[in-house]
Order: structure tokens, then sequence, then C-alpha cells
């Protein structure tokens, strides 16, 4: 028998020396036993564990459906749902975490009972698939930091998306396993009991800190599981270790200089942050601790509606043999992908093990402590100026309050710029109170001497509608100087009723967009669109205001 042609092991039948047994095709012994204890029926089911790339691809060909483009690239669908069911998160009432998590909207509380009843039905369901496929491994670069993660789920594209998003193991780590600090057990096209004690739909997600589980029903938009994880580091990496979770990209410089960016989607976070001049470390999941900055994903999930070799190089070429396409058309003649077609969600993802970006920093760690911190917002009121130098009490509250806007178009019903508010540029992610978030990031940047800036990709001279976006090439501008150091070395003036300090100049970018007073025609309408603005922001913030100082309060914008 070649690897080739690997049977996985039921339970009961003995190894041979055939080089296809070795762990990292099939449980052996103890984790075998693992599977019978929690419920599985291994005479029943055969266990995929780490399969290779190419017989998921095979799995999700014959069994779902999928498709290869002509990149090489698997394209697979998540069924009914395309994005992510905040609504239906759930964390579970128990009392090692209780104290710790921030009940509320955001954290919704279940009971031990109810989530015993869901991982049972989970089980029951992966117990009537003839393959159910396992994926060990790690969240978290930094050796000293990082979880054992263990995937169980009945769908092969599920397999490759958590083999692409997680760290992927060696064949020695993997054999030496063990056993994990984390499971999903994923049965998402099997739904929830509306009826039980706490659930109000088909669909629900939920996570046991004391269990140390998360089971997903009613949902197979593979985002879950990635998501899912990145809410249990943002609990165990404060709570556990003291780290700082974050919901950023970052990169470094020749020099070794960090940098964070931190934005909600449409703000360039993505864009800014592939910098050719500058190694990536992450588009999306990092942790600050003492020893440095690292990554918490083995890949990339990005966003690929409109894709563009010219525009996002880096992305499009990511997209090759061992990537996955999630919800995108294709054309069933050429197996071309569709990037413009969004007839069946705008939320078309890829998948891509990190590895697949050219200037990717392997291993996505850097010793280094962040230098630079750049809050990204998409303001189109356009009061807000192109970049501005924060102090360490605005530096709370900007990320308090996790500001960006919407502009008409980009959701039904949205007709005029909308303010979007989503406190540390990630609620549905959080589970602690985002003011210990706040403090721990404003105890760090002290310590280190950290700057941090808040640059607008939004709009200028005027609203959505009248004035005009400003143009990326400023904005990379912008970040350039800050990283070579000559944004900071120059004057800065504070503006009127946000307080920031910005710029006189910069060399490349005009005078009068630095300043949103002097690049608006009607000074009136300025006025009274920087207070309409300013009293949305005190509204939002009111909710964090007695869990921090007042000198952080006093640091947002005056009416």
């Amino acid at each position: 028998m070649s690897p080739r042609s690997i049977t996985p092991l039921r339970h009961g039948e003995e190894p041979t020396n055939d080089s296809s047994n070795e762990p990292t095709y099939g449980l052996l012994g103890k984790e075998l036993s693992m599977f019978s204890e929690a419920g599985f029926d291994m005479q029943k089911i055969h266990l995929k564990r780490n399969a290779p790339v190419a017989q998921l691809y095979e799995d999700a060909i014959k069994y779902e459906g999928a498709v290869i483009a002509d990149s090489g690239a698997l394209i697979n669908f998540s069924g009914k749902k395309t994005g992510r069911s905040p609504k239906d998160k759930r964390i579970v009432y128990e009392e090692t975490s209780r104290d710790d998590v921030w009940w509320g909207a955001v954290n919704i509380q279940m009971d031990e009972h109810t989530f015993e009843i869901n991982r049972e039905r989970a089980i029951d369901y992966l117990n009537t698939r003839d393959n159910v496929y396992v994926f060990d491994g790690f969240a978290g670069w930094d050796p000293k930091y990082r979880i054992k993660v263990r995937v169980v789920t009945s769908r092969a594209y599920h397999a490759l998306f958590m083999h692409n998003m997680l760290i992927r193991p060696t064949k020695k780590e993997l054999a030496e396993f063990g056993t994990p600090d984390f499971t999903i057990y994923n049965a998402g096209q099997f739904p929830a009991n509306r009826f039980t004690a706490g659930m109000t739909s088909q669909t629900s997600v939920e996570v046991n800190f004391k269990r140390h589980e998360m089971v997903i029903l009613g949902t197979e938009y593979a985002g879950e599981m990635k998501k899912g994880i990145f809410s249990v580091m943002h609990y165990l990496q404060p709570v556990k270790f003291g780290n700082l979770s974050l919901h950023s990209s970052a990169n470094q410089g020749p020099d070794g200089d960090v940098s964070l960016f931190f934005g909600l989607s449409g703000t360039g976070k993505t864009t800014l942050s592939a910098d050719p001049r500058r190694s990536l470390i992450g588009d999306d999941e990092h942790v600050w601790s003492d020893n440095g900055v690292f990554n918490i994903e083995g890949g990339c999930y990005a966003k690929c509606v409109g894709l563009d070799a010219e525009k996002e190089p880096d992305i499009y070429n990511a997209i090759r043999f061992g990537s996955i396409l999630e919800n995108v058309t294709y054309d069933p003649t050429t197996r071309e992908p569709n990037y413009e077609d969004t007839g069946i969600t705008e939320n078309t993802r890829c998948a891509y093990p990190i590895e697949y970006i050219n200037n990717a920093m392997i291993p996505c760690m850097s010793p280094n402590q962040p230098k630079n911190i750049i809050y990204l917002t998409c303001d189109a009121f356009g009061v807000l100026p192109p970049v501005s130098l924060l102090d360490a009490n605005q530096a709370q509250y900007w990320f308090l309050s996790g500001y960006t806007s919407k502009t008409p178009g980009t959701e039904d019903g949205i007709a005029e710029p909308t303010p979007t508010f989503s406190t540390a540029f990630g609620a549905p992610f959080i589970i602690l109170h985002p003011s210990r978030y706040a403090s721990m990031l404003a105890t760090r940047m002290q310590a280190q001497g950290t700057k941090c800036w808040l640059v607008s990709t939004g709009w200028t001279g005027g609203p959505y509608g009248k004035g005009q976006r400003c143009p990326l090439k400023v904005t990379r501008k912008i970040i350039d100087s800050i990283h070579d150091g000559s944004l900071l070395k120059g004057e800065f003036v504070k503006t009127g009723a946000f307080k920031l300090q910005i710029p006189k100049e910069l060399e490349g970018v005009p005078s009068e967009m630095l300043d949103p007073a002097q690049a608006w025609a009607d000074k009136e309408a300025y006025q009274r669109t920087v207070a309409k603005v300013a009293g949305l922001f005190n509204d939002a913030f009111a909710r964090y205001a007695s869990d921090t100082t007042p000198d952080v309060v006093a640091a947002g914008p005056e009416v």
C-alpha cells in the first residue's frame, strides 16, 4: 500500500509497518480512545486525521460537489449561511470563566445543560457520516503561548480550511500532539433544535471554556471556526498568560520595527499592511506579549469580491493548489473564477496558507515590540484628518470606540454615511470587557514608547457625495512617513472639536488636505457635520465611560 491509497484505520485494527499508517494519516492507540470516550462510534466511522491536501480535494469533489479552479484552488460552497451569525454565538455560563466574560449582546449566556444537549446532537450527527475529518494544529506561532487545537468535522472543505488557517504541525509535533487544549465539533450541516431552552434559531455557535470545547450547528460557513478560535484566544491570552490579543494585522520593516494595523472592513487594513518593502507577520489576528508580537494563524482569509491581479497581486497569486475559494462562481467550461459575481454573496472569500504570500515572515512572529500602532478608519463624513498623532488617553478612547462609517450602497437601506462603532475594532470576537484590553494596550504602549496614529482613508473636502476619497497614494505616503520617522519629526497643531494633533505639512500631501477645516469649501456645513459626528461619538462611548478613567472619557470630542 502506498501513501496515495491510504485507508484510515478503524477502531481495533492493528497498525502495520507500512508507512501509510503513520500518525500523520490516522489516529492510533490512546488518541482513538479519546474519540470513543467522547461518544464516537468507532465501528462505523472513518477518521481521517490531518489528511493530505490532495486527499481532501478528492473527497470534496467526490462527496461535496467542489470543483478545481483553473488556478488549482478548490472552489466550494458553504450552503445557506454565507457569513457569520453573531446573534447565534453563545458562551457557556460556568464557574471557571463567568467572572471574566463580558456578558450581553456580544457574549450571550448559555447554560451547561443546553451545551451538553447540543454537543451530543453534534456528535450523534458526526456518527452518521462515513468520513469524519480531524485536523490537529496550533493557534499562535510562539511555542510558549500557543494552544493545541483539534477540529472534528464532516466536510473535507472544512478540514482543508482549518489546515490553512491553523499552524500546521511538523510530523514530529503531530506524533506527539496528545490531548488538545481546545476541540471544535463542527456539525454545521445539522441544525440545532430551536425548541431547546435558550435556542432562538437552527444555528448555534457555542464555546465552553470549562470543557475547552466549541460546538457548531446549523451553519457551514467556515469562518465560524476561524473566529471561534480567535474568541478563545481573546480569552486565554489575557486571562491565562497576561498577553494582549488583538484584531489587527502586523508587519515588520527591514530595521526590525513592527507596526500594528487596526481597522474594520473597508478601511484598508489588508491593503496597507501588505507592503512590498516590509515583511508581513499576519493579516488579521495577533498577540502582543513580553516576547514581542506573534500571529495567531497559519493562513489568511481574504475577501475576494472584485479581486484583481493588478490591485491585489499578493492575494491573487496566492489562490493556487491548496487554497480554497468559498462561494465564488466560475465559468463551467474554463473553471475561471468570476470575482465580480456577487450572486451567491458579497462575502466571497479565499483561504490560503500564509507562506503563499511572498514577503510573509516565517515563522510569523517578531521578537521586537511594536514601534507604531495605526488605527485605520474610513470616515465618510469627511471630518477627520488623513493622519493624527494620538496621546495615551486618545489611544484608549479611539480603541474603545472602534469607529468607521459605511457609505451608501454598501448595504441595503443605507442612503447616507452611517457611523459604525465596533469596540476594540472587533466587538463580535472579544470575550472580556473592552476596557481590559484598552488598559493593557495603554500599559504596553507606555512601557515601550509606542506611538499611536489615527489614519482616515475616507473622504476629504466634504462628506461622501460631495468630497473625494483620500487617494490611496496619499495614504501610502502617510504610512511611509510614519515608518521612516519623518512624520514624527514634523510640527503638529491641534484641531477643534476632536482635539487631534495633525501635522502642519507633509511632503507630497497638499497642506489643505491635512486639515479638514481648510479642505471644506462650505465652512458652516463643516461645523454642523463636526457637531453631528462628535455627538454620535459621545453617545456611542457612554456605555464604556463608567469602566474607564475620566482622562480617557475627556479624550473624546467636544460638542
